[in-house]
């Protein structure tokens, strides 16, 4: 799939810049009114991932497959990967093109994915856009936190927001459940969701349940890899 130079929803990227900002300052901000999010426009399906989650499960089934079947394994097509992700989250094609909104959340000190093609956060993926004959337009962009604020603190809280925003119809969460307790965090605020959300979270075996779909992680990567199922079988 080809990536072009996209700002993506303007207003969309630049809440989550905000909201990054605000997170880090707020214990200054108490008194403050702070913009009504729902007047910022979102993209109706929203993929919200810990990039340096995924790419650290690219790096473990490739390992794996590559011992498994005896080849070697690409990394993992970016485009790809990301309508797997929607379609995971219920997406399907109906004559209309759709808008996604991949928001990638990744350490301060990551500059890029390495096991995923296109790569880089600043120069490739960040800010960039790409369409499917299918599923509509996708746009990129990527956060890094880590000074003052951690990732699954800033997952966390665009989750919240994202869940309650009038525009957001379908919502696809990817976080690190195999460290720390972000899973049961995310799990206890959806517990508030509106009924009508579409929420999807990913991990890469069963978890706990909640007010949302259970997907497994696996599949879209190993599909974005080109992984064939009959290789394993």
């Amino acid at each position: 799939m080809e990536f072009s130079c996209r700002q993506g929803v303007f207003g969309s990227h630049l809440f989550f810049v905000y909201s990054l900002v605000i997170m880090k300052i707020k214990s200054y901000l108490c008194n403050m009114n702070l913009q009504d999010t729902n007047n910022v426009r979102m993209s109706e399906n929203v993929i919200i991932a810990d990039a340096d989650y995924i790419d650290y499960v690219a790096f473990q089934l490739a390992v794996q497959f590559e011992r498994m079947i005896g080849r070697a394994i690409p990394p993992a097509d970016f485009g790809q990967w990301a309508v797997n992700i929607t379609l995971d989250g219920g997406l399907r094609e109906d004559g209309k093109m759709h808008e996604t909104q991949v928001v990638l959340v990744c350490d301060g000190k990551s500059r890029r994915l390495d096991n995923f093609r296109p790569s880089d956060f600043e120069t490739e993926l960040n800010a960039r856009a790409f369409k499917d004959d299918h599923l509509g337009e996708f746009l990129v962009n990527s956060y890094a936190v880590g000074e003052m604020v951690s990732k699954d603190e800033y997952i966390l809280d665009v989750v919240k927001t994202m869940m309650d925003h009038k525009n957001v119809k379908r919502l696809m969460i990817i976080p690190n459940s195999e460290e720390g307790n972000i899973y049961d965090e995310i799990r206890h605020a959806l517990r508030k969701a509106p009924e009508d959300k579409h929420i999807t979270v990913f991990a890469m075996q069963p978890m706990t349940g909640g007010n949302f779909r259970q997907e497994i992680l696996g599949y879209s990567l190993m599909n974005a890899m080109g992984i064939r199922a009959e290789e394993i079988k």
